[in-house]
């Protein structure tokens, strides 16, 4: 049972060291990024918390996202790789999880599963930001498309899953790769080698926020993981549900938690 954030301790809230966060419908709302939003990862960032976007946006995005945003580092594709700004270095870094041969075998296989997905699910969309990914394939069932119903949501998991990829939904797109990670794994994996973090020592002291079902592994491993309102609309389709929850949806729910942070780091 999820627990509105308003009811949690703000001993908890000020132990907090870092953020690692959804983008989609998290920090953005219904499609786009808020001033108010975006002031809440500064205003965090600016606190001096960690700072970290874990998104299914892909790499173009994490490019832009890494190099301009409030942010110390962006997970994207679902854990396919994080990028950084070095900033000692000017320089932008990338760290893949698969080498460049298994993003072209698995970039190979996932053409063949679009073919499939258009033919066999009559609606569905190949996301406009597909160009810039390098290691997914993103189908859209409502972000440029007429929403799809959840059963057709569901035919293209399967379809995925049939062809041995894995896939998980969004609150816009369906995500499908080969390759045995996901935003936990890389989230941990970033943590360690980027920051010198071990999350399975003090993971009480960073905090996920989220809103959809591509969320549950974090949910599941962050004690104190926070849903927008909105993960309401996924009600029995997550394996793990957070913690706590937002009254807010989406980036107003984001702004609610950055303000609860601040106000208890002031005591």
């Amino acid at each position: 049972m999820m627990i509105p954030l308003a009811a949690c301790p703000r001993a908890t809230l000020a132990a907090v060291k870092g953020v690692l966060t959804d983008i989609d419908e998290t920090v953005s709302t219904e499609g786009s990024l808020t001033a108010d939003a975006y002031g809440a990862l500064e205003a965090l960032k600016k606190a001096g918390l960690l700072v970290v976007p874990v998104t299914g946006r892909p790499a173009g995005w994490c490019d832009h996202i890494a190099r301009f945003w409030p942010v110390d580092a962006v997970v994207g594709e679902n854990g396919a790789f994080w990028m950084w700004h070095d900033r000692a270095e000017g320089k932008l870094r990338t760290r893949f999880i698969q080498s460049e041969a298994e993003r072209e075998e698995g970039r190979r296989r996932l053409d063949l599963i679009r073919v499939k997905v258009l033919r066999e699910v009559p609606g569905a969309g190949i996301a406009s930001d597909q160009p810039y990914r390098v290691a997914d394939l993103a189908v859209d069932f409502r972000e440029d498309v007429p929403p799809l119903a959840p059963a057709d949501i569901q035919r293209i998991v399967a379809i995925f899953e049939r062809q041995g990829a894995h896939a998980k939904v969004s609150s816009i797109h369906v995500n499908g790769w080969f390759g045995d990670y996901d935003k936990l794994t890389t989230s941990r994996l970033m943590m360690g080698e980027l920051f010198g973090v071990d999350l399975d020592v003090g993971r009480e002291h960073y905090l996920f926020a989220g809103d959809s079902p591509n969320d549950s592994p974090m949910f599941g491993y962050f004690p104190n993981a926070v849903g927008m309102a909105n993960v309401g609309d996924f009600t029995g389709r997550l394996e793990h549900q957070p913690r706590w929850v937002t009254a807010a949806r989406s980036g107003a729910g984001f702004v609610e938690l950055a303000r609860a942070l601040l106000d208890a780091r002031r005591g």
